[in-house]
């Protein structure tokens, strides 16, 4: 059932936020893929304000890990664009990190992916003239409540 949607603007980027933010659940996998400058750590923001975050959102290139435990559910923002083998995940304590929260994982083919999950929302994210383009595809605990 995988759908796409058009964002032609900002505003479009936050109201999805907005609409996955309200249909979370712990344990949950928002698993954001597109090349660079497609929206993918946006998109990740405007989940993380729709669910109560009301400051500065880093992106985790860096620290790789961005965990938010004062949020409406706690959450884990990744950025696995660095990892050079899917182990390093175990090396970073991900499956810690994920006990009873939900993971926003960009370039989560860089982490072995999380497809197979059943809580797995997968978005691919592209640039389509000045907006951008949004193919997702839910995991099975995902089809009732998606869209």
């Amino acid at each position: 059932m995988t759908m796409a949607l058009a964002l032609p603007d900002l505003a479009a980027m936050d109201a999805l936020g907005q609409r996955i933010a309200e249909k979370l659940a712990p344990g949950d996998v928002i698993a954001l893929t597109g090349s660079l400058g497609t929206g993918k750590t946006t998109l990740a923001r405007a989940i993380i304000a729709a669910l109560g975050h009301v400051d500065e959102v880093p992106s985790p290139t860096y620290t790789i890990i961005e965990t938010y435990d004062d949020l409406r559910i706690p959450l884990v923002h990744a950025d696995f664009y660095r990892l050079d083998d899917p182990g390093e995940t175990d090396e970073l304590g991900l499956d810690d990190y994920r006990e009873g929260a939900v993971l926003l994982a960009e370039w989560p083919d860089h982490a072995g992916g999380f497809a197979h999950e059943p809580g797995c929302l997968a978005i691919a994210l592209e640039k389509v003239g000045d907006g951008r383009e949004a193919v997702v595809t839910p995991g099975t605990s995902w089809q009732s409540r998606w869209p």
